[in-house]
Order: structure tokens, then sequence, then C-alpha cells
């Protein structure tokens, strides 16, 4: 079957070949990286996860979402998620390979990998976290492919097929509830010590990881005789509208938790996000075009008349992964180092080095995924 995916428009492979180009580019930069260290990132001895761990975690999130099409037509027949149950495995595949790519580029040298396996620590929760990640990485691969094989040719799925996929569904949860224990085990980091967290970090993945599907199911739609159905797309919507407003609430709890009950430090952090910490706010922009990105997702979300029309559904689904990824992405991770064990306030910002290493691992995984997508719409279109 891979040979589909190497068929293609001139604007096919013209994509791919954007796509090398900023692979490549981001190996230029990574190359630097390994020469000189860590000291091209913005990240300091405050500040020691910057960029890369941003990344690594909303894109754990985005892998986790693939539950939300697997759930509904697996344990509840839901037959408008069959069209698009492989699209949701695919993109968890896609994203788990730039979440180890983060990893990579974040351990600043890839050797100091080989620790994890020569030397593993059951007690660590990043063990834990390694074993989870490549295990769901797998899992979604045989199980892909497989259902492309099934469907290719028309024959009823094997019981040990059935068994990975209702297996994938609690591994799913899982992959992000110890990605969010990584952050709410340290205990020197105040805003990140809360139980909530990994209840906030599966509020935020099933809202940006479907809405980052139904982006791509249009773009597929817009440029394919596939067709993932409007009743498909209608229910993605409302697991995005339904998530999405309890993230914002979780968030809500947060504020009221810290400034209610004035706790220090993780007032501080939040105060420095919204609003800056001794005249320094670097991310107070970004913050609040989070708010408002969201704010403007959920008016268009809530209202059932824009949620089916398709430009506003793209619009409402853009800004919801724009708005999450700018609150875990970059405000939820660097927020936690500040103020420091001292009291005091260092301010981190991406290089433009680390910048284009994060943008060639984003083309790698647009590259996987538009390979694997291409697979799977030919399949569909040659079994139509």
């Amino acid at each position: 079957m891979l040979e589909k995916a190497l068929v293609g428009s001139k604007k096919y492979w013209s994509w791919v070949g954007f796509l090398l180009v900023l692979i490549a580019l981001g190996f230029g930069a990574y190359s630097r990286q390994l020469a000189l260290g860590l000291t091209i990132t913005g990240m300091s001895r405050d500040v020691s996860w910057g960029l890369y761990i941003a990344q690594f975690t909303f894109l754990v999130g985005v892998a986790a979402s693939a539950v939300m099409v697997v759930l509904p037509y697996y344990l509840h027949n839901l037959k408008a998620f069959g069209r698009i149950t492989i699209f949701g495995e695919f993109l968890a595949v896609a994203a788990v390979i730039m979440c180890l790519l983060f990893i990579v580029v974040d351990l600043g040298q890839p050797a100091r990998l080989l620790n994890m396996l020569l030397y593993p620590t059951p007690r660590s929760i990043l063990f834990w976290d390694m074993v989870v990640l490549t295990g769901y990485l797998l899992l979604n691969l045989i199980i892909g492919w497989n259902v492309l094989e099934v469907e290719r040719n028309s024959v009823p799925p094997p019981a040990w097929l059935k068994s990975l996929i209702y297996l994938s569904i609690p591994w799913a949860v899982s992959i992000h509830t110890v990605t969010a224990f990584i952050y709410a085990g340290l205990p020197g980091r105040h805003y990140w010590l809360t139980s909530l967290l990994a209840a906030r970090f599966l509020a935020s993945a099933f809202a940006a990881g479907p809405a980052l599907l139904i982006l791509l199911l249009l773009l597929v739609r817009k440029w394919s005789r596939f067709d993932p159905g409007a009743e498909a797309l209608e229910k993605l919507a409302q697991i995005v509208t339904y998530a999405l407003v309890v993230s914002f609430f979780f968030i809500g709890l947060e504020f009221f938790t810290a400034f209610y009950s004035q706790i220090p430090d993780h007032r501080f952090s939040l105060q420095y996000l919204f609003a800056g910490l001794e005249g320094r706010g670097r991310l107070v922009p970004l913050m609040w075009s989070f708010v408002g990105l969201g704010l403007l997702a959920l008016l268009l979300l809530l209202n059932p008349r824009t949620r089916r029309q398709e430009t506003s559904l793209f619009l409402a689904c853009a800004a919801t992964v724009v708005s999450l990824w700018l609150e875990k992405g970059m405000g939820l991770v660097v927020a936690g180092f500040v103020p420091n064990s001292f009291g005091d306030v260092t301010e981190y910002f991406p290089t433009g080095l680390e910048t284009v290493i994060a943008l060639g691992i984003w083309a790698v995984g647009a590259l996987v995924a538009t390979f694997l997508f291409k697979l799977a719409v030919a399949v569909k279109e040659e079994a139509a």
C-alpha cells in the first residue's frame, strides 16, 4: 500500500518539497545546537524547559485526542465516525513522532536518550512517560495499518485487532495523564502543583486534538474526492465545544484558588502571564491572545448555525488550536519557573535557531501525516 503515498499531483509534491526544505533548515539549526549546546536556545538556569518541552506537552494532547473518535465508534457504535477513525489514529502517529523528536532535541545530546534504556528507573515518571508514548505509537501504527488492510480487502477485522483497539482507549488517556504527572510531581513549582493538572491537560487535549483533526479533514475534502461526512464533522465540533468550555472552566478554577486564597507563588505565576511581574511580561500579549482566540472559538462553536457552516467552523477550530497552543504550549510551561526559588523573575523567549528547529520537527510530523493521510484517502477511494 505504501506506493499509494508516492503518487500525487504537482500541488501534492510541491507541499512535500516545502516540508522537506523546512526539515533541512531544522536539521541545519540542530547541527548548530549539537556543536554549541543548548546555549543557542533562550533557556537558562532558571528556565530549563522552553519551546521544546512546550511543544512536546501540546502534542501529547493531540495524540491522546485520537480516543475521541475511536471510543464513540468502537464502544458506542457511532457509525458516522467510521469513515474518519483511521485519520485520528494516523494523526496520533504523527503527533507521537514529533513528541519523541522534541524530547531528543531538548536533551542536548541524543546519546543521553540511551540512559532511559540502559538504566531504567521505574520510580521516575519520565521512564513511564517513555513507556506509554512508545507503546501508544506502536499501537496506532499496528491498528491503523491493519484497519486499512481490512477495509481494502473488504473483510471483517480479526479479534486480536479489536483487542488492541480497546486497549488503545485507556492507553490514550494514560499518555497525557502521565505527562501531567511530570509537572504535578515537582513540589518546587507551585503553578504546576495542583491535582487538577491532569484534568486540565485532558480537557485541552480533547478540544485541540479534534479541532486539528477537523481542520485536516476539511483540507482533505477540498483536495480529494473523500468526504468525511457532515454528521462526523458536526459530532467532532460538539466534542470540541464541550471540551473547550471545560478547559476554560478549569483555568478559571486556578484563578480562584490563587487569588482568593492569596497563595503567593501560584498567584505570581498567573500575574506574570496576564499582567506582568516586576516590570517584565513578554508573554502577556500571547496570553491575552489565548483568551481572545478562545472566546472567539467559543462564540462560533456554541452557535449551531456557525458551527455547521464550513468557513466559520474552520475559523473556530483554527482559533481553538492556536489558543490552546499559546496557553499550554507556552504559558503553562514557562509560568512554572516564574518566579524562581529566590523570588526573582527570569524571562524566557525562544531564539531564532530554537524556533527553526521546532519548525523542522513540525515539518517532520506534517510530512508523516501527509503520507499517512494520502494512503488512507487512496484506500478509501479505491474501496468506494
